[in-house]
Formats: structure tokens, sequence, C-alpha cells
């Protein structure tokens, strides 16, 4: 299963504007929810933030990847947002993050979860993939972006 099976056009933000990391968040799996694969929202930003709140998913290179198992989502799903400003994110380098990659997991999957969670930690630590995401001027541009590393793999 690639990228772009799991990250759909709508949740896909550029320019999103916030200056808080769990109102950020929130606002990712509000974006995640319009895959249809969410049974129970409040329950997935709870996961979300309690995961988050036991060590910051910041990995450097201005990246953070939150990310949680759950029962109250269908499938494996994604959510991507490219920040209008950095944000600090606690992350393990010390740097503000600009584009933030929340995956979300069925509790029964969990080895489909860490093999996704590991190519997209291996993907987005390619500063030069990295860098299309941050540049791109569209949704359907990250998701070509995606589709092209997807087939490479």
């Amino acid at each position: 299963m690639g990228i772009a099976n799991i990250l759909h056009r709508d949740s896909i933000m550029l320019n999103l504007a916030t200056n808080d990391k769990y109102s950020l968040l929130e606002t990712l799996v509000n974006l995640a929810a319009k895959s249809g694969k969410i049974k129970d929202i409040n329950n997935v930003v709870q996961k979300v933030i309690d995961r988050e709140k036991l060590m910051s998913t910041g990995v450097g290179k201005g990246i953070a990847l939150p990310h949680a198992k759950t029962n109250a989502v269908e499938d494996s799903v994604a959510a991507l947002a490219i920040l209008k400003n950095e944000i600090d994110f606690d992350s393990i380098d010390g740097k503000p993050v600009k584009l933030v990659f929340l995956l979300l997991g069925h509790d029964s999957n969990v080895g489909n979860h860490l093999r996704l969670l590991s190519m997209i930690s291996r993907i987005l630590n390619n500063d030069s993939f990295r860098n299309k995401l941050i540049n791109a001027s569209s949704q359907d541009e990250i998701l070509k972006h995606f589709q092209e590393i997807d087939n490479d793999l």
C-alpha cells in the first residue's frame, strides 16, 4: 500500500495558519476525516494528542509525523499540512516544523501501520522530495509527487 492510497486530495492543506501544536493536530484529524474512514473524530483527536504527549513526533528537518492507532478508524488514513509559518513542535532537533504528516491506523493492523510510518519517514527525510512538497502550489501537485514516489518503491 502506497502513500497515495491513504492520502486523499481533500486531506491536504497548504499554507495552514496556526501557532498551536494541539489545534494543528485537531485540524489534521478533521482533514483525515474527509476520507470517510474515521468513525469517531473525538476519539481519534484524543488518541493523537495522548500519543503526542508521550513524546513529540517532531522528527527534525522541519517535519512532524503525528500518528496513532485506534479502532475509531476503518483503515489506514493520512492528512498532510504545509504550514504558512513554522511552529514549535518540541522536535528532537529543537527546530520548528513546516510540514506535518498525520498517519492513523487501525489497532488490529500494527504491522501495516509501522511499515507506512517507516516509509513516510524515509520519504520525507529526502531533502529534495520534502522541498517539492513544501513548494507545491496545489493538493493535486502533492498527490502527484506521492504517486511518483510510490511507483519507485
